[in-house]
C-alpha cells in the first residue's frame, strides 16, 4: 500500500465524523417539534371540494367567490389585482395553496390600500402565495378563500384575516402544496 492512501482514508474518515457530529449539534438544537400552523380563525366555513379537474372554458361554482373545484390547466399569477380575475384560474392557485382575498368594488379606497399593503407584507416567499381583487356581488365586504375554506369578514382590520393567511397560506390545503404561483397567467399591479 503507498504511503498516500493512508493519508486518504483518514482525510476521508475525518470528513464523514465532521458531518456526522454536525448533523447530530443540529439536531440538539432543534427547540421542539415543528412549527405547528396558526388555528382556523373563528367564523371559517370548511367543506369538501373533491373535484381537482382540470377544464377548459368556464366553471359554474358552488360558492361566490369559488373555493376549489374544477380550475383552468393554468394558474394565475399570484399579487395585486385592480381588476376581478378569472375564477378558474384563481382557483388553481387556491390548490397550490394560495389565499384569495376578494373585496367589493366600491369598497373605500383606503381600505383597499390597507388591504393591498397588507397582502404585500404577507407575501410568503417568491411564490407569494396570496392574491387581492375586487369581486363583484360579495356577500360580505371582504371574503378570504383558500382551498375548501372561506371567511367573510365586514372589516379591513379584522385580524382574523391575518390568522386566515398565517393557517392556509402556502400550505398543502389543495392538495397540491407548494405549487407555483408565479409564471401564471395575469399581470399583477403589485
Amino acid at each position: 500500500m503507498s504511503p498516500e492512501r493512508p493519508l486518504w482514508v483518514a482525510a476521508g474518515l475525518l470528513a464523514l465524523a465532521s458531518f456526522v457530529v454536525l448533523k447530530v449539534a443540529a439536531r440538539a438544537g432543534d427547540s421542539g417539534p415543528p412549527t405547528v400552523r396558526s388555528a382556523v380563525p373563528a367564523g371559517t366555513k370548511l367543506f369538501a371540494e373533491p373535484n381537482h379537474d382540470h377544464v377548459a372554458g368556464r366553471v359554474r361554482y358552488d360558492h361566490s367567490p369559488p373555493a376549489g373545484g374544477a380550475h383552468s390547466s393554468m394558474w394565475l399569477e399570484c399579487g395585486v389585482y385592480d381588476h376581478a380575475v378569472r375564477n378558474e384560474l384563481a382557483v388553481h392557485s387556491l390548490e397550490q395553496g394560495t389565499v384569495w382575498i376578494t373585496y367589493r368594488p366600491g369598497l373605500p379606497s383606503a381600505a383597499v390600500a390597507r388591504l393591498r399593503a397588507f397582502v404585500v407584507a404577507s407575501y410568503r416567499g417568491p411564490q407569494r402565495y396570496l392574491i387581492l381583487s375586487p369581486y363583484p356581488g360579495l356577500p360580505e365586504p371582504i371574503v378570504a378563500s383558500a382551498w375548501g375554506a372561506q371567511l367573510g369578514l365586514e372589516r379591513v382590520g379584522d385580524p382574523r384575516l391575518e390568522q386566515f393567511v398565517a393557517h392556509f397560506a402556502g400550505t398543502d390545503q389543495g392538495g397540491e402544496p407548494q405549487g407555483y404561483c408565479t409564471g401564471g397567467a395575469g399581470t399583477p399591479v403589485g
